[in-house]
Parts: C-alpha cells; structure tokens; sequence
C-alpha cells in the first residue's frame, strides 16, 4: 500500500491542546510541511510564545526555545546572532505579539533581523478567557469589551502587517487566512516564500495567518469560518503588504 499522505516529520505525534475548530493545528501542519520540504529541519529552532501556542515545543519536532511573553523576536534575535547558519522563526499570537510584544516585533523588523515570524490573528486573547486584544474589532464582544469595542475608550484594531510593511527592514510580509483549502494553499506558499527569504538572508519576514477561535468568539467551528471571512478580512485584507523586488529565491 502506499502512502499518500502523513504527518510531517517536523511534527510529533503528541495530541494537541487546542479546542475543536481552532485553526492553529492546520497553521502547524502547514509550517512543518514547509520545513519538511525545504529540507531543513535539523537547522531550524523555534520559538514558543506565551498564549494558545505556549505548548508549541510539544508539537514541532525540532529545537525550541520558550520565550517570556511577548519577548519571542528578541529571543529569536539572539538565537540567530549566535547561530546565523541556523533558520530561526518565531510563532506567536496576536495578545503575545501585538500586545505585550509590540516593541520587540516593532524593532526586530525595523532592524530587519534575518528571521521569520508567523503571527496568528484570531481577534482575541484564547488561552486567558476572551478578553479584548488589539486586533479585536470595533463592536466585537469580548470578556473585557461586553457591550462591543468601542474606539473612544478602547482605540481601533491594529493592522500588524499594514504597520510593519511602512519599515525599511522588513523584506517579505503577508496576510492569508485558512478558512477554505484554497487558502491553506496559499497560506502554505507565503510561509514558504518566508522562510525562502530567511534562508537567502534578505532580511526580516512575517506571515500573518488569520485564524479561528470558535470557543471565545462563542460560535461553532462552522460559524467561525463564515465570522472571520464576513467580519476579519474586511478590516485585515489578505494578500503582500512588502515584498522586495528582484531577488532570487
């Protein structure tokens, strides 16, 4: 018999953590498949956040590193100075990376560290219980925005990507999604152009995945798909914010 699909090597096999219907277990396969095609696995080192992805070590079956929250970038950023030859990226969600480490995603693109992040945007704060995060939508409920967000008090999303595309260092970033298998596919891609990128040493590169979180956002898993294209994309669009020009990958 043969086989005609299996798990990444770059995966192990442990059970995840995550609820029914969190994307995150596709976005994983995804870079690991990545890896796994590159051929790089034995040179790559992760870097877990703190979040729904705290236990990522667990999933990726290759050197990890666990970073205090929000600190993933300046983590990666040591590991990739000491280790230049290794392929270093970071996975992070959208409290541990907008939040708390917006200053550490900020600098470490504007310095245009040769390193790659894959950023998950679900709209919300997963494993603390569903409160507000800085790319949750105006009049989105949340744990600590009950009646909706609300711009006066509580500011309007953040567009990660739109923001980091205005720096010179970054050298590749997109936003795709995983709602549908066409755009698995090209959710797939851009890691891989990514990682390309890091490999060529162009410069600091960022994927940003938009991603479902059923549990906090209070819907089914079907439902979530149907929310996040009718209610995510329009305020985050998909497709290359930056992308340098005439570079061979």
């Amino acid at each position: 018999m043969i086989t005609v699909f299996d798990r990444p090597e770059a995966l192990t096999s442990a059970k995840t953590h995550y609820c029914p219907g969190c994307t995150h277990g596709i976005i994983h396969r995804l870079v690991a498949e990545v890896i796994d095609e590159l051929g790089v696995r034995e040179e790559t080192i992760g870097v877990s956040p703190v979040g729904c992805s705290v236990l990522a070590y667990n999933y990726f079956n290759l050197d990890m590193q666990q970073a205090a929250h929000g600190r993933a970038p300046a983590v990666a950023t040591g590991i990739k100075r000491v280790h230049p030859q290794k392929i270093v990226f970071t996975y992070q969600g959208d409290g541990d990376l907008a939040a708390i480490g917006t200053a550490e995603i900020v600098h470490a693109a504007a310095r245009g560290e040769n390193i790659t992040t894959i950023f998950v945007n679900n709209a919300i704060y997963g494993m603390t219980g569903g409160q507000m995060a800085p790319t949750t939508l105006l009049k989105q409920v949340s744990v600590t925005s009950p009646q909706g967000r609300d711009a006066a008090p509580q500011g309007y999303p953040i567009r990660v990507s739109e923001m980091l595309a205005t720096l010179d260092g970054p050298a590749y970033i997109a936003r795709v999604s995983v709602h549908t298998p066409q755009e698995v596919s090209k959710a797939k891609k851009a890691i891989m152009t990514a990682f390309e990128y890091q490999m060529a040493g162009i410069g600091f590169t960022l994927v940003e995945i938009l991603s479902t979180c059923p549990t906090n956002w209070g819907c089914t898993p079907r439902e979530s798909l149907r929310w996040l294209v009718d209610n995510m994309i329009p305020v985050y669009p998909l497709g290359v914010k930056k992308m340098v020009e005439g570079v061979k990958v």
